[in-house]
């Protein structure tokens, strides 16, 4: 039950509103002015406040203000029998979530107490998952990274898990797909029930089924027993289809009926059986292509992408590369008895020049070979350099650069990109220094770094 303060001078208004609120379901406390307002508050908590502006002792803009110092999350719906356009905008600088005029028209001031208080859950719930999505949860890693690319998966996932939709994640193998998959599991309502996850590609066509499905005893030769299958093991949790591109035509037949009757039958079985699972899949294939070569059914498709998200190359974010790194080595260390490891400067830049087309799985084996290989604590240049082997051109190259741009604007600002980023790692984020080494302007540096996304 959402808790609600009103704060008004007069007795009558405050009687009206308390009424209908009540009527709506809240619990509310009162207070005759700002004064008294701060002190309900120190004895709550709320979840909103409405509050007239003109009242004696401290009127209501002086109590907004007071308040979003001590509680800067706590939506305010300004009350006024005088609104102006201009007392509007100064409470709304003030943080005010809405201005009402009196006397209000009851049923849009019912709407404007629900979108008040759902913007208040909805911004705690993202304040809750944000923090949730850069720690280690359980036994799921944290999904680390800064870049335009990671923000924008950790805003579907803030989005989209809550949900009970299906979602579809992309992306090139080793990019880090089966671990979004998890965080969906995780921030979901499904947290606390099983996640199982299938790997379609490593099972051969012909068991498919029995591991998707299970079997009854005796169902086919090998069958010494009955076997439940991963629908049934995730029941009221998630099922991750991990390469589901690579599923024979026959299960996924199956599946979509399994999806749209949320019913399964065992192979040799006889009776369906009702399971209650969200499915996310995950895959590096073109599903439309495979549609069209008819390896990959529509319908299907169309039943698992409610949501798409795609898990981005590395490449496409070296600035997150540092970060992983270290994360790496700290865990990695621990596991290989090598505490005390760590990464140089140099030797950090060096591993973000890098391509690494085996994206994050790369990168983590090759944090590991270097812990087991080098010989002191400090992590160099050196080191990288003689244990990292990415099979290619690192980013920096020029050969690199045309292989990925075929328009020559795109290539120069790709190299200036990739430029800056190097000097700002030499010059550890100084621009007066740097701007003095490569002749270029400070305004100029600044303009250009919130061009490429390059955090100063």
């Amino acid at each position: 039950m959402a808790r609600i303060l009103i704060v008004d001078d007069e007795a009558g208004i405050r009687r009206t509103l308390k009424d209908l609120m009540q009527m709506q379901g809240y619990e509310i406390t009162e207070a005759a002015h700002g004064a008294e307002g701060l002190e309900r508050l120190a004895e709550g908590p709320f979840d909103l406040v409405l509050c007239d502006m003109q009242m004696p002792v401290m009127d209501g803009m002086a109590f907004l203000k007071q308040a979003r110092k001590t509680y800067p999350e706590l939506p305010f719906i300004m009350l006024t029998a005088h609104a102006t356009i201009e007392r509007a905008v100064e409470a709304t600088k003030e943080g005010a979530y809405d201005f009402v005029a009196k006397p209000p028209n009851l049923q849009h001031f019912i709407v404007a107490v629900r979108n008040a208080l759902q913007a208040k859950k909805l911004k705690r719930e993202h304040t809750r998952m944000s923090a949730r999505l850069s720690r280690i949860d359980g036994d799921v890693p944290p999904l680390l990274g800064e870049s335009q690319a990671i923000q924008r998966v950790k805003k579907l996932l803030e989005r989209a898990s809550p949900s009970e939709a299906r979602i579809l994640v992309t992306g090139e193998a080793g990019s880090g797909k089966e671990l979004i998959a998890q965080w969906v599991h995780r921030l979901s309502d499904r947290s606390e029930a099983p996640f199982v996850a299938v790997n379609c590609a490593a099972i051969p066509s012909q068991l498919i089924e029995s591991e998707l499905f299970g079997h009854e005893k005796g169902s086919f030769t090998g069958a010494h027993k009955q076997h439940i299958g991963s629908f049934e093991q995730a029941d009221g949790g998630t099922l991750f289809l991990d390469e589901v591109g690579d599923m024979s035509y026959t299960a996924q037949a199956k599946v979509l009926r399994a999806l749209q009757e949320s019913r399964i039958r065992r192979v040799g079985g006889s009776e369906d059986i009702t399971v209650d699972v969200r499915v996310v899949c995950a895959t590096n294939k073109d599903l439309q292509e495979a549609i069209q070569a008819r390896t990959f059914r529509d319908d299907l498709f169309h039943r698992l992408a409610v949501i798409t998200i795609e898990s981005p190359p590395l490449r496409e974010r070296p600035d997150d590369i540092p970060l992983l790194a270290e994360f790496f080595c700290d865990k990695l260390s621990k596991r290989n008895a090598r505490t005390g490891k760590y990464f140089t400067k140099e030797a950090l830049a060096l591993l973000s020049s890098y391509p690494w087309r085996g994206n994050v799985r790369e990168l983590h084996n090759a944090v590991e070979r270097l812990i087991v290989l080098s010989e002191e604590d400090a992590i160099t240049a050196e080191d990288v350099d003689l244990f990292t082997n990415p099979g290619s051109a690192p980013q920096d190259s020029v050969s690199h650069l045309m292989s990925q741009h075929s328009r020559i604007a795109d290539f120069r600002d790709a190299a200036e990109a990739l430029f800056l980023r190097h000097k700002m790692r030499e010059y550890d984020g100084n621009i007066s220094r740097m701007s003095e080494a490569i002749d270029l302007q400070r305004s100029n540096i600044y303009a250009k770094l919130k061009k490429y996304g390059i955090k100063d």
